[in-house]
């Protein structure tokens, strides 16, 4: 961290807690600097500080509760922010302090909130309505009306971003899908539930035998795997980010129901996947997400392949529930993991740099499972390389081509008339500025070498022999995993 991000945020925290006079920001750079440590919080110290503010909350449920919502999230720095609050918490003069804060800033908001309470009257209750106040209201009733036929929270999420990408760049609007890509359920290869199933097959399965009601099960899963409903197996319509579940038929013989509900989160995690893949890969979402469902789609195919070698077991009469229990054991840790990734970019609603924090983030935390950690760095290397061509223009050709605001650096249009009065230092900082969210947690303490690169490359002040002797050793290590 730059000395100069350090006296930003510390001028943030002050202004944040509305700390007056002092030595300012000046008197607690040096402190910091010198208390410096290169080490990171360990996942150990962070899970201490979970326990510690548990107990000291009021309300530890609710604590831990918002701390696994905001994992769930991928927010960045939460651990460090809860080690540093554990600390804050044994700190019996720093806790009175932020008390004693925090008392006078409610006191003088409750005295501004009734400053402007008194000078505001209410209207009186016994005048009528004019005509142009009922057609507002008639309106207002209308549109709520119609808002309960109102589109899926994945389609409102893609209109948002399609329009704040072509407010921002008029020039060049984002393309959209024809119509039919999202009116047509079946070309999702997901499930699409009926709300009357075909005929009567519960009355069936309770006659059959125990090995055909075995092979039945056989023949259903196979079906539901590949996003099918079953004669006996039907899947429940998911609501907004749950995962999908599935109902069993009731008559079925306990042993094999216990088996059967063994294999089903297989399925789950195929219709979120599959789910996650379609809806990621339209325009607005981004390249780095692109790239992702890409790799993702290419694991499915995998997938496919294995269930089509099962069926064609079971043709031959050669697949058992046990062997297929056996033979979808593998698969299944790897499709649970994408369901997990899937579910994570989707709470957090994650993009470009953000997607790429989150991949390294697992990656990490994968450390001695090797299986795991191979499937997350093939994520992170396929959903890096779209990321990777912005950066290597940005920093040899000192471009900015980013279609889709994911990139760390983001260029802010200037006036004529300000670049011929102000063209100096200033400018590019006004100019050209680092968006936090989007750097990505490996690229983290490259921030500032990034952005002051692609500056004189784009100012015509460094040629690429200087950048190779002056840049690329520092750039290695950040090269290196991948």
């Amino acid at each position: 961290m730059s000395e100069f991000r350090i006296h930003h945020d510390v001028n943030e925290l002050l202004s944040l807690l509305h700390v007056r006079g002092g030595d300012g920001a000046e008197g607690y750079i040096d402190l910091l600097q010198k208390h410096r440590t290169p080490y990171v919080t360990t996942t150990v110290s962070a899970h201490s500080a979970k326990v510690k503010l548990a107990e000291f909350s009021k309300t530890p449920e609710d604590f831990l509760r918002k701390y696994e919502e905001l994992k769930s999230k991928n927010v960045q720095n939460l651990d460090p922010l809860l080690y540093l609050l554990s600390k804050l918490s044994e700190d019996k003069e720093t806790l009175q302090l932020l008390q004693q804060n925090a008392k006078e800033r409610s006191e003088s908001s409750a005295n501004a909130t009734s400053t402007t309470t008194t000078s505001y009257t209410l209207p009186q209750t016994s005048t009528k309505m004019s005509m142009q106040e009922l057609d507002e209201l008639r309106k207002k009733l209308g549109n709520m009306a119609a808002s309960s036929n109102a589109p899926q929270p994945a389609e409102v999420t893609r209109k948002m971003l399609r329009d704040k990408h072509n407010k921002k760049n008029p020039t060049q609007p984002n393309p959209v899908f024809p119509n039919w890509v999202y009116d047509r359920p079946a070309l999702l290869g997901d499930f699409i539930t009926s709300p009357t199933p075909a005929g009567d097959p519960a009355a069936a399965i309770v006659t059959m035998p125990l090995p055909a009601q075995e092979q039945a099960m056989v023949e259903d899963l196979l079906f539901v795997l590949m996003g099918v409903d079953g004669q006996n197996i039907t899947a429940q319509p998911v609501l907004g980010r749950q995962n999908r579940s599935f109902i069993v038929d009731s008559t079925l013989d306990m042993s094999i129901k216990e088996l059967v509900n063994r294999i089903l989160p297989v399925a789950s995690y195929y219709s979120t996947v599959t789910r996650f893949i379609e809806e990621k890969s339209s325009f607005e979402y981004g390249q780095v997400n692109h790239a992702l469902t890409a790799a993702m789609r290419t694991l499915m195919k995998e997938y496919l392949i294995l269930v089509t070698q099962l069926e064609h077991l079971q043709r031959q009469g050669l697949l058992s529930l046990q062997k297929l229990w056996f033979y979808i054991q593998p698969t299944m840790r790897t499709m649970e993991i994408l369901a997990s990734i899937a579910s994570s970019v989707d709470k957090g609603e994650c993009m470009g740099g953000s997607t790429l924090s989150l991949l390294h983030d697992r990656t990490f935390n994968y450390t001695g499972d090797s299986q795991a950690q191979e499937l997350c760095l093939y994520l992170t290397k396929a959903a890096s390389v779209p990321y990777f061509e912005i950066l290597e223009k940005w920093i040899y050709r000192g471009i900015i081509k980013d279609p889709y605001s994911e990139f760390m650096v983001e260029e802010h249009e200037l006036q004529k008339e300000k670049i011929q009065e102000d063209y100096n230092d200033k400018y590019w900082d006004q100019r050209y500025t680092v968006v936090q969210h989007r750097i990505p947690s490996f690229l983290q303490k490259m921030a500032d070498k990034i952005l002051s690169t692609g500056k004189k490359k784009k100012r015509g002040k460094t040629s690429q022999d200087q950048w190779t002797t002056l840049f690329l050793p520092d750039w290695k290590p950040c090269w290196s995993w991948l």
